[in-house]
């Protein structure tokens, strides 16, 4: 495992050819971004259109480039029921994902249970790359991890099929 910065695995966002797989545990994240548009939702008040297409704009840009270049992006979302409130926040903000052409799936961990997961969320590139993403208790990053060694790519690609396969997309999932 070699440490990398956020900025060398983002990297991969433009560099992979053929397929990028976000695998997400979590039933919070705390980045300063992200909590700052979820206690705005969070109070019940409308997030701004103006900011929100500023925010997103990045992420649609790269996601027209990929798609337009066949590449294809699937995140799965392994989530506890009933969901936290930023669950459903992600919930709600994943219509934005799928619309940029990302593939989008739940699985409820009680439908986990079977599964050899990865202990750390991970972006998987090409088959042949992990990038770990390391959290404190509470939801912030600590740091990021990758590696290239083809038993563990392997590992990790073969847990997010499995875990794939049983998911439900996202315009048929419902937050419990």
């Amino acid at each position: 495992m070699e440490p990398i910065s956020e900025e060398q695995r983002d990297g991969y966002f433009t560099s992979y050819q053929r397929e990028a797989l976000h695998l997400e545990m979590r039933d919070i994240y705390s980045t300063d971004i992200e909590r700052s548009r979820f206690q705005t939702w969070l109070r019940g008040e409308p997030l701004d259109p103006e900011e929100e297409a500023v925010w997103w704009q990045p992420w649609f840009d790269l996601m027209a480039a990929n798609v337009a270049a066949g590449k294809s992006f699937r995140r799965l979302r392994i989530v506890s029921e009933p969901v936290t409130d930023y669950i459903r926040f992600e919930w709600l903000d994943a219509f934005n994902l799928v619309k940029a052409g990302e593939d989008v799936r739940w699985l409820p961990r009680r439908k986990a249970s079977t599964l050899l997961l990865p202990g750390n969320d991970c972006w998987m590139f090409d088959q042949e790359t992990v990038a770990f993403t390391h959290f404190s208790g509470d939801g912030l990053v600590l740091d990021h991890e990758m590696t290239t060694d083809p038993d563990v790519v392997r590992s990790c690609w073969a847990a997010f099929e499995a875990a794939w396969v049983l998911a439900t997309p996202h315009h048929e999932y419902k937050p419990a």
